[in-house]
């Protein structure tokens, strides 16, 4: 190997030891540096290696020093990510419930080891695995490479749905048929992935769990107009809540005592506008998807809150409650 390739791994090997090793707390020493180097195989002195490191500097990498006993000790402060920017990744990871618990174990070691070996250790020291609702389906990754595939080519995509029996084993729908779809984007919901298509049938949207699709695959379909200007509007969809379970879109008018301000503020946005109706009592307007989760939700403040409008949705609620008490 020349010369040159051989300073460029070197710098190549400086740098990653750098980033992964060391940070404010923890600098390493000129020794240290160049026995590491060492043991890779690569050649460094202390004269080459403060001219490795002024080099590094003069392209912005900052790798700042001090004095540890009478040494220089090296480190790289600045990194893409804080501790707790990276706790906050472990810990969305953790929560979601379609990354299986092989997946979510591989992603924080990868989302740990970006601040480095020893905030890596404080990471997974401090790490209390919260979420055991975790799926099983492995395929989900390859599912989200095909389908954002798919979506970036504007092709149709086809995938078999499954739902699980009594003793969790897969249970296809349409007997193991494929669905054939056109992708409208892969959207986030509730610990759960779910894939939105446009269906030119019912000019309409449906929505797929991620983790319960089997065999993606991409065909050389173009997706509709209507789909792709469906993309456009993603950002009004989104807003609304129960959103991913189906059913009509309605605007209604909830009144509920004050003390549940949070729970509105949390499922339909700190950008809910409330107003005073009484004494301990508020309304909101919000956009909602009629749904039996819906109903699931409004019945467990019963008492609390009630409907205000459209008529017919006040008529239904009272009815499911009437059915309750049968």
């Amino acid at each position: 190997m020349d010369r040159e390739n051989c300073q460029k791994i070197k710098l190549l090997k400086l740098t990653e030891l750098l980033r992964q090793e060391t940070d404010e707390e923890h600098p390493l020493t000129t020794a240290a540096i160049c026995r590491s180097l060492a043991g890779m195989g690569i050649s460094c002195d202390r004269r080459t290696l403060a001219k490795d490191i002024a080099l590094l500097n003069e392209q912005g990498f900052e790798v700042m020093w001090r004095w540890v006993g009478k040494e220089k000790g090296y480190y790289i402060e600045d990194r893409s990510f804080s501790v707790p920017e990276l706790k906050i990744l472990i810990d969305a990871v953790q929560a979601a419930s379609f990354i299986t618990q092989k997946k979510t174990a591989e992603l924080i070691d990868k989302i740990a080891d970006l601040g480095g070996s020893h905030r890596a250790e404080i990471l997974k020291s401090n790490m209390v695995c919260f979420n055991t609702r975790k799926h099983s389906n492995e395929t989900i990754y390859y599912n989200v490479g095909f389908l954002e595939d798919a979506l970036q080519q504007q092709k149709k995509v086809a995938f078999r749905y499954f739902d699980l029996d009594e003793n969790g084993k897969k249970v296809y729908r349409r007997e193991g048929q494929p669905y054939t779809v056109e992708p409208v984007a892969m959207i986030f919901n509730e610990d759960n992935y779910y894939l939105m298509t446009y269906n030119a049938k019912h000019d309409g949207t449906a929505n797929y769990r991620l983790d319960r699709m089997d065999r993606v695959e991409i065909l050389d379909e173009p997706v509709s107009e209507k789909a792709l200007s469906l993309r456009g509007g993603i950002g009004g969809f989104t807003e609304q809540a129960f959103k991913m379970y189906g059913g009509q879109t309605v605007e209604l008018v909830l009144e509920f005592d004050d003390r549940l301000t949070g729970v509105i503020y949390d499922k339909f946005g700190e950008g809910t506008r409330l107003t005073r109706s009484g004494e301990n009592r508020c309304t909101a307007a919000v956009k909602v998807q009629i749904s039996p989760v819906f109903w699931g939700w409004l019945f467990q403040f019963a008492g609390q809150m009630k409907v205000l409008s459209p008529d017919w949705v006040t008529q239904a609620y009272r009815a499911r409650a009437e059915s309750v008490q049968e």
